[in-house]
Formats: structure tokens, sequence, C-alpha cells
């Protein structure tokens, strides 16, 4: 066959004929995923806050997926797949808080129009974010609580208290890397929340005092990324809340704006942003 005829060739049709379900629905699950969705009231609002909101878990999973990975390199002391791993969750953190575009200018009228469907719902019942915080140093035993009445999620989330955070991951990395990182921090509680150390911020002080271009310098910026993203996903979580609901008590009995505002001051892995100041 001439080029010519090849090129006024139709192309070929897809396989579409299959024994069973196609190899995407095999892989994807996309039945299941599609049919997950069970609003409670007659607002048709209600549809794209329940899906944003399985969205928002199905981002939680894959962060943990990913901090978990790289607490596993650190422990190894691969700080290259460690690194590898905190860059993609950087891009997953950034679709994640994107999650808020749908409902961060919901008015007050649209979201109590199915805010009586959520019941005792809240977003600080969700497991999986709960193990994003525990990895993040965010430990509170307490908050296994709401979780009692389902023992395959409690048993992960009780693992996920007794286990040293991504942080905690990486403190013990300096220390082998010759950093005086002091006792009580490398065998503290590690259920307990972290708490800043003077002498852990003198280590970062000095790792970025000096080449930019060290690993450890620029895992410290990795880390970075990962905190600057969490900071922004609590502060648009704290406005979509405000916007939708003002100061009013938020579902399941919590604080609210209140407790948002209290969470948006705080800065996970601290000395690394406070170190800053005296290089």
């Amino acid at each position: 066959m001439s080029h010519e005829a090849q090129e006024t060739h139709e192309p070929e049709t897809p396989h579409l004929d299959f024994q069973g379900t196609t190899p995407y629905e095999d892989y994807v699950r996309a039945d299941v995923l599609t049919h997950l969705q069970h609003t409670l009231s007659d607002d048709p609002g209600e549809m794209v806050f329940l899906v944003t909101t399985q969205v928002m878990e199905l981002w939680f999973t894959v962060v943990v997926h990913e901090w978990e990975t790289a607490a596993k390199a650190l422990r190894q002391d691969d700080v290259p797949v460690a690194i590898a791993a905190l860059k993609r969750s950087v891009r997953e953190l950034e679709a994640l808080n994107a999650s808020w575009k749908p409902l961060g200018q919901l008015t007050p009228a649209q979201f109590n129009s199915y805010r009586s469907a959520l019941g005792e719902g809240s977003g600080f019942q969700s497991a999986m974010y709960r193990r994003m915080e525990f990895l993040l140093g965010e430990k509170s035993a307490s908050m296994l609580v709401p979780h009692r009445g389902s023992p395959r999620v409690h048993a992960e989330l009780e693992k996920a208290l007794y286990e040293p955070s991504l942080y905690d991951e990486v403190l013990r990395l300096l220390a082998r890397r010759g950093h005086a990182i002091p006792g009580s921090v490398l065998q503290r509680d590690v259920s307990r929340r972290y708490e800043p150390s003077d002498e852990v911020e003198a280590v970062w002080t000095a790792i970025y005092s000096g080449d930019e271009s060290d690993e450890l310098a620029r895992l410290g910026e990795a880390l970075s990324d990962v905190a600057e993203l969490v900071w922004r996903w609590r502060n648009d979580h704290l406005v979509a809340t405000r916007r939708a609901m003002g100061a009013k008590s938020g579902t399941g009995g919590s604080a609210g704006v209140a407790w948002l505002e209290k969470r948006a001051r705080k800065n996970v892995f601290p000395e690394l942003w406070t170190a800053r100041s005296y290089v």
C-alpha cells in the first residue's frame, strides 16, 4: 500500500466488545464511585456538597499514602525517595485545596437548605483526615473516640497514633546525620502532639545557613511546601465555613469558626518557619 493510501485510511475503531465489564471499569471502579451519592434532601445543591466531600476523602487517601511512603523512606535513610513523595503530595494538596472552590461561595441560605441532612455529621469525624493530622504530628488520643463503632478504622487510627509522625522520622534522620537533636525530642511520647524545640530550631538554622543544594536543605524546603499548603487548606476551610454559616456552632457539636480559627493560627513543622529568622 502506498504512503498516500495509508494517510487516507480511517483510523482503526477501538475495541468495543468485551466479555464482561470494560478493563477501564475493572481498574477504576467508576460504577462504584458514581453510585455512592445518596443525597438526603431535595435541594439540588446538596449533590455538589456531597461529591466534593467525597473527592476530598480520596485526596486525603492519596496524601496519606505519599506521607507514609516518605516516612518509610526516611527510616531507610533514602532522602531522594522521601523528597519525591513529598513533592507529589504538594501537587495533590494543591488539588485538594482546589476542592474548596465549589463550596467557597455558599451563602447561608444555600447551606441551610441541606444542612439539617448532615445531622451530627462533621468533617472532624473523617478518619482519613485524622490520619493526615497524625502524620503531621497533630496527635490526640481523644480523636479516636468517634470511631469506636468501626473496629477496622479505629485500629488503623490507633496504629497511626502510636507510630512516629512524618516529622518525627525527619528529626531522627537529622540525628543520624550528626545533628544535635535532643534526646527529649527523639525519645518523646509520639502519641502526643509535637511541641516546638529551641534545639531543633537551631539545627534547622544551621542547615539553612549552609549549602542550599544540600540534601537536608532540600528536604526542609519540601516539608515547608507541604506545611504551607496545609496552612492554606485550614484557612480556606475557615473562610468557606465563615461564609456559609458565620460564627454559629458547627455540625456534630464542633465549635465551628472558633475552632477553625485556632487551627489556622498553627504551623506544622514549626521550627522550619521560626529558624528562618536566624539565618
